[in-house]
């Protein structure tokens, strides 16, 4: 038995897909799998087949003839192709999340193009297709030209390639937020938001951190479990940053975690780090990034003797200190907002 591919268009009208596999069948040609491409001229039918080994490329052919396609494509497959479409294109946008300088190639694999052309040029128009050419533009600036003579491209296909760029879209924008600290005292550091690969890297912060430290952050209480650290590397309507020196190693996390408009501020800094301005540029950047979104007022709950998280809040406009036994709650307005939710602040 040989592995082939068949596309073939059918008028989309009830049974005649029936028809098709039944012509097929009667060359003992097994169906391993199916889409289906809805366009203007019809269904257009894409199987993964395994036929005889005397079967020729003519023979099948012939046989989509018979059982009513046109526009027919036949050509010899790969095992890889037994992979069904979904699970091939989730491998290629994980490729991407990881490399996405790696668009091209994997829009070559996506649509088994014959070229992939990258220009430099952004592209004149609005991106689309056509049977044999299909435009993209590119995250990275440039445009991609994708080139396959047969079978046509179809609207199905395009909507899965413009997904793949939305993804390297993504991930472009999120390295490009990256920026560089620089201390007082010319060490360097990474800013940048959390992902969940990060994982390992807080939990090594917080099991470097001091006793006094991981209270501080958590009110009093010891360190949440693995699978609530987890939950803060990418917080529900919210965000999370990281300070990562050179070697890759997680020194400080600022967390903003969502609370309708309400939007409550964390920082944990490894106690060799501490005093040097990194708290300050966190949650700096953490209140940037809020007075963006939906968010009526930042809120920071920490113990009433950490002086240096009470001295950064000042400094970004926090309002007075809230006191409650050993606690206090700060407050900080965003610009042009009058309806900061001060009850909700208060615990």
């Amino acid at each position: 038995m040989a592995l082939w591919r068949i596309r073939a268009t059918v008028d989309d009208r009830p049974g005649y897909l029936s028809v098709l596999t039944a012509s097929l069948a009667l060359k003992s040609v097994n169906i391993l799998a199916v889409q289906v491409h809805t366009t203007e001229a019809g269904a257009v039918d894409d199987f993964l087949v395994d036929a005889p080994d005397a079967l020729t490329e003519e023979d099948l052919l012939t046989a989509v003839g018979r059982g009513r396609g046109r526009n027919a494509f036949v050509c010899r497959a790969e095992a890889e192709g037994l992979a069904d479409q979904p699970t091939r294109a989730l491998a290629l946008a994980g490729r991407l999340v990881h490399d996405p300088d790696a668009l091209g190639e994997a829009l070559v694999a996506l649509l088994d193009a014959a070229e992939v052309r990258w220009r430099p040029e952004p592209l004149p128009g609005r991106p689309g297709y056509t049977d044999d050419r299909m435009t993209l533009a590119d995250p990275s600036g440039g445009s991609y030209e994708v080139l396959r003579a047969r079978p046509s491209f179809t609207p199905a296909e395009y909507a899965r390639a413009r997904a793949l760029v939305g993804v390297a879209g993504a991930t472009v924008r999120h390295r490009q937020e990256e920026t560089t600290l620089l201390l007082t005292d010319g060490s360097e550091l990474t800013v940048r938001t959390a992902t969940p690969d990060d994982a390992d890297g807080v939990l090594g912060l917080h099991e470097r951190a001091s006793v006094a430290s991981v209270r501080s952050r958590y009110l009093g209480g010891s360190a949440p479990s693995e699978s609530r650290l987890r939950r803060l590397l990418d917080p529900a309507g919210g965000r999370t940053l990281l300070a990562v020196t050179a070697g890759g190693q997680v020194v400080a996390m600022a967390n903003l975690l969502a609370e309708g408009d309400l939007g409550e501020i964390a920082v944990l800094i490894e106690d060799d780090w501490q005093r040097r301005g990194i708290g300050t540029a966190l949650v700096r950047r953490l209140r940037a990034w809020a007075e963006k979104g939906h968010f009526a007022a930042l809120v920071a709950h920490t113990a009433a003797d950490n002086v240096a998280m009470l001295r950064t809040l000042r400094r970004l406009g926090a309002g007075p200190a809230e006191r409650d036994g050993a606690m206090v709650s700060v407050t900080i307005a965003m610009p042009g907002r009058v309806d900061t939710p001060t009850e909700a602040v208060k615990r």
